[in-house]
């Protein structure tokens, strides 16, 4: 070899060392042709926003491909969907939903996602003492609950009241029945309230997270119904294997962390795995 063809030998080396680093330096590139696709139709109800914003954004990153993610109210999605709406993934809470989606053939299968758990809340300090649900109940005791809230808001609310026995008591003490959990939270915490019924997501939220104390309730009182968030792929998927890689990135040791931090029981917890038995939480 002569110097001259050296020269570009070292030359042409360089601008493959260069180009690689390039491509390691920019998120997706590397998977440049893994999938048919480079882009997916993402749909969730509202309460798993803020994770799934969070988890597609890590998704992103490293697979090069865009994540076009709505998320709103579960009910309004699913009939949607039943009436012919179209997404390629689709994460709804209640599990009879999953299930009719895949009775009509809509849904290809489903995967257990997290579960929701409800808690007390109150002011800081915790003034009125609340210690459980049979505090809601004492007289005095000012208490707001989200009644007006969209389903499952208020109606898993008066659940929780039903089977504890408390309902009329605690109803005694309302002194107001908000519409919507998130403009509800600002009464608690300026203390217009001593205390509330909420899921344990709100809690977790950047705007009240370590403003509310937040008290356990058993979940022996927990209505079965809106616990549940599954994960499927709808059959209008148009790359199956990049729905199923999404899928089960979703439900992976990595994302399912995400969806704890904003307050959930991931289905791969020791708790997520008892609810998954306990409520039949499997496809069909």
């Amino acid at each position: 070899m002569d110097k001259k063809e050296g020269i570009k030998r070292r030359s042409f080396l360089k601008a493959g060392i260069a180009s690689l680093a390039a491509a390691v330096s920019v998120p997706g590139i590397m998977f440049a042709g893994k999938f048919q696709s480079d882009s997916l139709q993402v749909w969730s109800c509202g309460g798993l926003a803020e994770a799934f914003t969070e988890a597609n954004r890590l998704y992103e990153q490293r697979n090069g491909i865009q994540v076009n993610y709505t998320g709103a109210f579960a009910g309004a999605l699913g009939k949607s969907l039943l009436g012919g709406a179209v997404t390629e993934i689709f994460a709804g809470r209640v599990l009879q939903l999953a299930k009719n989606l895949r009775a009509d053939n809509k849904m290809l299968y489903f995967k257990p996602l997290c579960f929701t758990e409800y808690v007390i809340v109150t002011p800081l300090g915790n003034p009125a003492k609340i210690q459980s649900l049979q505090d809601l109940g004492k007289p005095g005791v000012k208490v707001i609950l989200p009644l007006g809230a969209s389903p499952p808001g208020g109606d898993a609310v008066m659940g929780i009241l039903k089977k504890a026995n408390l309902e009329q008591a605690v109803l005694k003490n309302t002194i107001n029945k908000e519409s919507c959990v998130v403009k509800m939270m600002p009464a608690i915490i300026n203390g217009e309230g001593a205390a509330s019924i909420v899921e344990r997501r709100l809690t977790r939220q950047p705007a009240y997270a370590g403003k509310v104390e937040v008290i356990p309730i058993s979940e022996a009182f927990f209505p079965p119904g809106p616990l549940t968030f599954t994960i499927g792929v709808m059959k209008y998927a148009k790359d199956r294997a990049l729905a199923d890689d999404y899928v089960n990135f979703i439900c992976s040791n990595e994302a399912q962390a995400i969806f704890e931090q904003y307050g959930f029981i991931p289905a791969i917890s020791e708790k997520g795995r008892t609810l998954i038995e306990k409520l039949g939480v499997k496809d069909v």
